[in-house]
């Protein structure tokens, strides 16, 4: 299993990233969702609380040059479930699933965001929690090897997750020019009692694994399994 932190401090722009998992002593799901920026306008964002999830925002409004691909919320949450992802496919997936569609089939009208010649892919997580059963999955939409013309779709189901464990897929594997795309399975990461301990040993830790010039904002979630309630934290560069 991979250490979470180690892969952040190695890999100085991996994007966006989430990292979905259960906590060491099994009580918890645990959540983690960060972004990152190289532009003046993708480092000028905050993650706000919007009703039971949250939004990014502009920092400055007055600086921000295009909202496209950077303005959208994160994390909603539907009854039992929490999505989470790295763009408004966020509000589709949601909108599926009151509509009685899988994870997978929510997708299918979306693709890799249109920013040539990177080619985004669009990573997302969904979390179902019920009277103590915790089951989440994966995606990620991608183009194949930067061809525009083919979408890659993979999506990642984990039933019953063992504790202690957790899963990583980020949108880049690296920094480059273009941009190199996450590939293989997520990640399997080790949740030890340590870092998962509580939620704010585990916000801190992940926050400060982070490259200090890239990091924007990370959203990090506890969810009781027996009970269902959260507890979140935000952390933001800009303040």
């Amino acid at each position: 299993m991979a250490d979470l932190e180690k892969i952040l401090r190695e890999v100085s722009y991996p994007g966006r990233g989430i990292a979905i998992g259960r906590s060491a002593d099994g009580k918890k799901a645990v959540i983690a969702y960060f972004i990152m920026g190289r532009s003046a306008n993708s480092r000028n964002r905050i993650f706000v609380t919007e009703g039971s999830g949250i939004r990014t925002e502009a920092y400055d409004p007055s600086k921000m040059e295009d909202p496209s691909l950077i303005i959208y919320a994160p994390v909603r949450v539907l009854g039992n479930k929490t999505i989470v992802t790295n763009g408004d496919q966020t509000d589709t997936i949601y909108e599926g699933l009151d509509h009685q569609m899988t994870f997978e089939q929510s997708l299918r009208s979306r693709t890799f965001e249109p920013d040539a010649p990177n080619y985004t892919p669009r990573i997302s997580g969904v979390l179902h929690v019920e009277q103590g059963s915790y089951n989440f999955a994966l995606s990620i939409l991608k183009s194949d090897n930067g061809d525009p013309a083919s979408c890659l779709r993979q999506t990642f189901a984990y039933e019953n997750p063992k504790a202690g464990q957790g899963r990583f897929i980020s949108t880049y594997k690296g920094d480059g020019s273009p941009l190199p795309s996450f590939e293989g399975e997520p990640v399997r990461l080790d949740f030890d009692e340590n870092l998962t301990s509580d939620i704010d040993t585990f916000a801190n830790r992940v926050w400060e694994a982070l490259n200090e010039d890239n990091k924007v904002s990370l959203f990090v979630r506890f969810i009781d399994l027996a009970t269902g309630s959260a507890d979140s934290r935000i952390l933001n560069k800009n303040k």
